[in-house]
């Protein structure tokens, strides 16, 4: 096994404020520092903790195929821990969050014998349940990868919350190019099997300055393809309709009768901090 170590870490959203001590202290501590960031603020940040790190935003500069670009960036982090460089690699948002090049170069450091690990940072879907006020452990939640939801025709439940990743980017796999409309009619036409046509959703983006307000815009379902959608928005989908409980299986819990009434009526459920 070689000398050389990577640590791949996440920056969060809205600054350097979201950066764990932990992230923080592995910023500082690499001999070679590689970074991607979504807001000025943060990439000042890094150079003033790691005067030496460099930027992988050329790998993505006039180049539309994403896939080629995180091959070469993959190899080019990978030179550094062959060489016996304690390398560490910061994402925005959480590294293991739709990043696929933080997930290739571990896989590929580990499977090269060098010592490889990932740290947990703040997601967009942490900043979402902040900024929408949604818990998931009330009535679930369904996540899924915009383009994967539509291929694999992923089964519609609209009594549970929905987030639906990278919904801008619908069928560019691998390639950046801009939003197209009809393919998010496409999206609409399989939500609309389970969702009324005037439901209300969500098109969400955590905020990256520091300080800064999120984006938030709520529309009919069926006015979404018309919709101002970025490359990176999330889509959110309340439920449509509440699931009865199950009076007889909560009984056998030993649920008092009282909650089961509120239960009923949906105005709560179970939690650990009732």
């Amino acid at each position: 096994m070689g000398n050389g170590s990577l640590i791949v870490v996440g920056t969060g959203y809205g600054g350097s404020g979201q950066v764990s001590r932990e992230t923080a202290v592995a910023i500082a501590g690499a001999e070679k520092m590689f970074f991607s960031t979504a807001d000025r603020a943060t990439t000042e940040w890094i150079y003033r903790t790691n005067p030496g790190a460099e930027s992988l935003q050329p790998f993505y500069a006039h180049r539309p195929d994403r896939r080629k670009s995180y091959v070469d960036m993959v190899e080019h982090i990978l030179i550094h821990v062959r060489r016996g460089k304690n390398v560490c690699v910061a994402f925005y948002g959480h590294p293991g969050v739709a990043v696929f090049p933080a997930h290739a170069v571990i896989q590929r450091a580990r499977a090269e014998g060098f010592a490889a690990r990932m740290l947990p940072a703040i997601s967009a879907l942490d900043c979402l349940f902040a900024d929408l006020g949604l818990d998931p452990t009330r009535r679930g939640l369904a996540s899924f990868e915009a383009t994967d939801f539509l291929i694999r025709r992923r089964r519609i439940d609209p009594t549970v919350p929905l987030v639906l990743w990278q919904v801008g980017a619908l069928g560019r796999v691998g390639r950046s190019g801009p939003i197209n409309g009809n393919r998010l009619q496409i999206l609409v036409d399989a939500l609309l099997t389970g969702y009324p046509e005037e439901h209300q959703v969500v098109i969400y983006q955590a905020a990256t300055d520091p300080g800064g307000q999120p984006d938030i815009v709520q529309v009919r379902l069926d006015q979404l393809p018309a919709a101002g959608v970025s490359a990176i928005a999330t889509l959110y989908v309340p439920p449509a309709r509440d699931t009865p409980v199950d009076v007889v299986t909560a009984r056998r819990l030993g649920i008092p009768e009282g909650y089961l009434t509120g239960m009923a009526a949906g105005r709560r459920g179970p939690s650990a901090h009732a």
